[in-house]
Order: C-alpha cells, then structure tokens, then sequence
C-alpha cells in the first residue's frame, strides 16, 4: 500500500498529463476524478492542496486550478440570504435534524437549481482545473456523490478532482470510512492506494 505522501506526490505528474487538463479519457468519459485518503489525514491533504495551488499558480499547461470548498460555499450562500444567524437560533430550538434538513430546501439541493451547483458553474472559466474540498465539513447537509451527478450536466468541459475524505472503490462512496454516501460510478480513483 503506498503511504499519503506517495499519493499526495503522484498528484503532480497525474495533472500535468495534456490528457488530463485536456480532460480526455480512454472512451472520452467526462473527467471526474477522486482522491480519496484516510480521514487522518484531512489536514495534511489541505496543506498539499495550498501547496499544489501555490506550486501551480501561474497554471499548468495553460490551466489554473480553482479550489471549491463545499462548506465555505454553504455558509457563503447562507450569510449572503441571510440565513446563517437565523440556523443557529433555530438549531437551539429545534435540533441539528431540523436544521439540516431547512439548510437543504434553502441551499435547493437537489433542484434543478440547486444553489451550490449554480455557484460553481458561474465561477467556472474553460482553462480551470477544479480541486471540489470540504466534503467531510458540509456532511451531512451537502451529500458527494449528490454534487458530483448535479455538476455532470453544467461542468463537463473541465477536469475536477474530488478530495475525499474516506474510501472510493470506483463504485461505492465511504465518507470517513464509516458512512456509506451512496453509489457513484462515474469518476476515477486519480491515484491508486496501491
């Protein structure tokens, strides 16, 4: 089994590949990919991330990467609607439940306009590489494999990684190694565990 920093090294050669950022696949499949880790390891993998966005800040072959943290989007768009005080009070009387599920009709989850899914696709330019974070922090009010299938139709035309926090199979989502997300086939593992 090869240790995180293996993989988290692999990463560089694996997006400099023209096939890559090119976002070609072997049958011209949309390039969506996972890389997926122990949980343990969360904060080394952001700490790689700024240091990749750093390293690669003037693009590579052409392309600039472009971090969306899916928390930080969520409470972007809950201050924005001016939701966010309101879920905290709203939480003390009513529960984490309660509040989770009035964040989901809020945010549109699931929608065809779905707020996070919108916010990203405006923010897409065609030269981009998307690095999609924070999956473990807006659980469970933000689902992966939910995001992935909505992002399918409105951001085909760039290469994005997933950062996730659990296992991927190539079939099978496993947040935190303990939370089965749901089925999700259309991506690849970017870099092998083993």
């Amino acid at each position: 089994m090869k240790t995180i920093y293996e993989r988290l090294d692999a990463l560089i050669p694996a997006i400099q590949k023209k096939s890559f950022v090119e976002n070609k696949g072997l049958g011209n499949e949309i390039g969506f990919y996972i890389f997926d880790y122990e949980p343990k390891y969360e904060l080394l993998v952001r700490e790689y991330i700024q240091f990749l966005k750093e390293k690669f800040k003037n693009g590579i072959n052409g392309y600039k990467i472009k971090e969306f943290d899916l928390y930080e989007i969520m409470i972007d768009i809950l201050e924005a609607k001016g939701y966010l005080t309101k879920n905290i009070e709203m939480e003390a009387i009513k529960g984490s439940e309660y509040v989770f599920n009035a964040t989901k009709k809020a945010l549109r989850l699931t929608t065809e306009n779905d707020l996070i899914v919108q916010y990203i696709r405006e923010r897409v330019e065609d030269k981009d590489i998307i690095f999609l974070t924070g999956v473990g922090k807006a659980w469970p009010i933000i689902r992966s494999h939910t995001i992935l299938n909505n992002l399918h139709s409105v951001i085909e035309h760039v290469p994005l990684i997933m950062f996730f926090p659990g296992t991927y199979d190539g079939v099978e989502l496993v947040l935190l190694d303990e939370i089965k997300d749901d089925n999700y086939y259309r991506a690849f593992r970017l870099i092998e565990r083993y």
